[in-house]
C-alpha cells in the first residue's frame, strides 16, 4: 500500500506521465466496454448501411463499404497497438541483449555490432518495409506477420541507445566494486545494469512502439499488408482510396486520424514521465 501510495505521489509530480496513463486507460477502457457492446462483424464491409452520417444508430457513421466505424474504431484500436506493441517488445528485447552484450563485454563483437547498427540505419527502413511487405502480398501477410516484418528493423535504434548508457555505466565505481567482488558479467548486468536503466528500457520501448505504430499505419494507407483487418492504417487507405474528402464523408477520416493523435499523444506524453524519470536532472522533487 505504502508502494502504491508513493507511485500515485509521482504520478501527480509528473504530470506528463499521469497525463498519458490516463489516456492509455481511457483507450484500454473504449476497446474493452467498445468490445461488449458492439459486434465484430460490424467492422468489416456489407455490415451497415453504407455512407450514414454520425447518428443515434450509428454514433460515428458507417463508411462507404458499409462497415459501422464505431466498430472499426474500437477493433482498429486494439489492432493497431497491438502492432506496436509486439513489435516494439521484440524490437527493445533484441536491442536490449545487444546493447548490453556488445557494450560491456567489448571486443570484436562489439566492432561487429556497431557496424552492423551504424550501416543499417542509414538505410531508409520504411522504404525496406515497403519493399518486404509488397513482395509477401496482403494475402501472405496477418497482423502478427505485418508486426514482425516492422520489428525486423525497431532493434536497431535501442541498441546503439542501450549500448551508449551501457559504456557510460560500466566504468562507474558500483560497477567496479562489483567486478573486484567476483561477481560475473551476467551478475553483473542483470544485477546492477539492468535495474539502473529499466526507466531508460521503458521509455526506449514507448518509443518503439511509437515507430511500429507509424511504420504499421504508413504500409497499410499505402495498400501494404492485411487490408481486411479494420485497423486504422487501413481504414485511412481506403479513405484515400475511396475518395471520402470528395464525396463529403469528412467523418470517415475524422474517426482514425482523431485516434491515431491520441495515441501518439500518448505515447509522447509516457515517454516524457519516463525520460524525466530517468533523468535526474530533470526530475522533479516536489
Amino acid at each position: 500500500m505504502d508502494r502504491l501510495q508513493g507511485v500515485l505521489r509521482y504520478i501527480r509530480r509528473n504530470p506528463a506521465l499521469g497525463a498519458g496513463i490516463g489516456i492509455l486507460l481511457f483507450l484500454i477502457l473504449f476497446s474493452v466496454i467498445g468490445s461488449f457492446i458492439t459486434n465484430p462483424q460490424d467492422a468489416y464491409p456489407l455490415a451497415a448501411p453504407a455512407s450514414k452520417p454520425p447518428s443515434a444508430e450509428f454514433i460515428f457513421g458507417t463508411d462507404g463499404q458499409g462497415r459501422d466505424l464505431f466498430a472499426v474504431a474500437v477493433a482498429g484500436t486494439w489492432l493497431t497497438i497491438r502492432i506496436g506493441l509486439i513489435a516494439g517488445v521484440i524490437g527493445v528485447t533484441i536491442g536490449t541483449v545487444l546493447g548490453f552484450t556488445s557494450a560491456f563485454y567489448g571486443g570484436w563483437f562489439d566492432i561487429v555490432v556497431r557496424w552492423v547498427v551504424d550501416v543499417l540505419l542509414t538505410v531508409p527502413g520504411l522504404l525496406v518495409l515497403i519493399v518486404i511487405a509488397s513482395s509477401l502480398g496482403d494475402k501472405a501477410v496477418d497482423i502478427n506477420g505485418m508486426a514482425l516484418i516492422i520489428a525486423m528493423l525497431a532493434w536497431m535504434g535501442p541498441t546503439r541507445t542501450i549500448r551508449s548508457q551501457v559504456l557510460s555505466m560500466r566504468e562507474r565505481p558500483y560497477v567496479m566494486m562489483a567486478r573486484l567482488n567476483g561477481m560475473s558479467g551476467l551478475s553483473i548486468i542483470f544485477r546492477e545494469l539492468i535495474p539502473n536503466l529499466l526507466p531508460y528500457l521503458g521509455a526506449s520501448l514507448v518509443g518503439s512502439t511509437n515507430g511500429a505504430i507509424f511504420a504499421s499505419i504508413g504500409l497499410a494507407a499505402l495498400g501494404l499488408g492485411p487490408l481486411r483487418d479494420p485497423t486504422l492504417g487501413v481504414t485511412i487507405y481506403w479513405v484515400m482510396n475511396q475518395g471520402a474528402f470528395v464525396r463529403g464523408m469528412w467523418w470517415w477520416a475524422a474517426v482514425p486520424i482523431s485516434i491515431i493523435v491520441l495515441i501518439f499523444v500518448m505515447l509522447f506524453l509516457i515517454s516524457a514521465g519516463l525520460d524525466e524519470l530517468a533523468n535526474p536532472r530533470v526530475r522533479r522533487t516536489v
